[in-house]
């Protein structure tokens, strides 16, 4: 048994405990939540700072791992998604040897569970070792070319195949986004997944190109289609935004994890609610500063009872894997939103999101949600100096 002690202990589903005791087991599991008055002083490993739950990553690209660095900052999506194709022929042993520091830098920043977009089985053996859990999404595309949608499917059913589920980790088929889904290969996404268990993510509204791209057919997508040879006869403009052909399309029996979200207005969100009670929103703070030098408005999230969870992104579009840096940027620049609600989007929401919270998210007895301690004092003011330590 440890007895660790902090100024604060955040159990996340109930109130703060001064000077709170964790009782946990050589395993990880919470035996019992105490003040320090009651264990012999000696017992205890005392700590400056709060302890809090292990956090969770909705949203990562672990296999694009080896990019970064290579892509320019504040590009916009568009210019952001073409430099990202021209990088091609790195090699494999770059890529698996930039998978693995990065599982490692996510483990030693307090992160125990990740939401993984995969495109490939680059990252299936990191997964299989890693202390960490992951849900992979197998992430599919067609651009929106119904007759491509069967070949399509084929071709990544196999990396569905590959990605390794059980011990903790889990995976499903997911539409990329909304514009790049034909409704065939919807369907047959849809039809992977028939356990309303699952979790299916799609990125959503991550520019203003992709709503004007379905509200009226303009905007920047419809160069971008023309450029890679794509026709786009097909789309007919729907006076709607793009969330709402997502809506159209997907299973709201299953947990929707709406990702970026950067134009969502609060009537989009109170649609999505309507539409389905198992939908979660996953912000990736740093990455849309990143891409677009922009962030969502959390207000209209917080006003509408979403339940936000918190991403990473890639190394691709960020500079590092840190839940607590994504929380430290949207309290610099939208300071309006609590710790404590910080905290919960980093830990509880994000386990339900992903089908977790019997057993991570928060600090109670039985559960083995990790834990981590956060460098802040009483003022629970997130600074750029504020560090987190895994503790278990």
């Amino acid at each position: 048994m440890r007895k660790l002690t902090a100024d604060y202990v955040f159990p996340v589903v109930g109130t703060p405990v001064k000077e709170g005791v964790v009782v946990v087991d050589d395993q990880g599991f919470i035996q019992s939540i105490d003040a320090r008055e009651a264990h012999d002083p000696v017992t205890l490993e005392v700590h400056r700072g709060v302890i809090v739950p292990g956090f969770i990553n909705t949203h990562c690209h672990l296999e694009l791992s080896h990019m970064k660095g290579r892509v320019d900052t504040g590009t916009g999506l568009l210019p952001f998604l073409q430099q990202v194709v021209k990088f091609r022929d790195i090699p494999m042993e770059e890529i698996l040897d930039a998978i693995d520091r990065a599982d490692k830098e996510m483990c030693e920043e307090g992160i125990v569970a990740v939401g993984d977009i995969s495109n490939k089985t680059d990252t299936a053996a990191c997964k299989a070792e890693s202390p960490i859990r992951y849900y992979t999404f197998v992430e599919m595309f067609d651009f929106l070319q119904d007759s491509m949608a069967g070949q399509t499917f084929e071709n990544y059913k196999e990396v569905y195949d590959g990605q390794a589920a059980g011990n903790g980790n889990k995976k499903a088929a997911v539409p990329h986004a909304p514009y790049t889904v034909s409704p065939t290969l919807f369907e047959k996404i849809n039809a992977l997944n028939p356990d309303t268990n699952s979790t299916v993510s799609i990125h959503n509204q991550e520019t203003v190109h992709e709503n004007q791209f379905f509200l009226s057919k303009e905007g920047g997508f419809v160069d971008f289609y023309n450029a890679f040879g794509f026709s786009v006869e097909q789309l007919k403009p729907t006076g709607r935004p793009s969330i709402y052909y997502a809506m159209q399309h997907m299973n709201p029996a299953c947990r929707t994890l709406f990702v970026h979200n950067t134009m969502t207005t609060a009537a989009d969100i109170q649609a999505a609610q309507e539409w389905s009670d198992n939908v979660y929103w996953a912000t990736c703070a740093n990455a849309n500063l990143y891409i677009e030098n922009r962030l969502p408005n959390y207000k209209a999230f917080m006003d509408n009872g979403a339940r936000m969870t918190i991403g990473t992104d890639s190394l691709t579009s960020n500079w590092q894997l840190s839940v607590l840096e994504e929380m430290k940027t949207i309290a610099k620049y939208q300071s309006y939103v609590p710790f404590e609600t910080l905290l919960q989007w980093a830990t509880l929401n994000g386990a339900e999101a992903l089908g977790y919270e019997a057993e991570l998210g928060s600090i109670e007895p039985g559960k083995a949600p990790g834990l981590n301690l956060l460098s802040i004092d009483e003022s629970l003011k997130l600074e750029a100096s504020t560090q987190v330590q895994r503790l278990v």
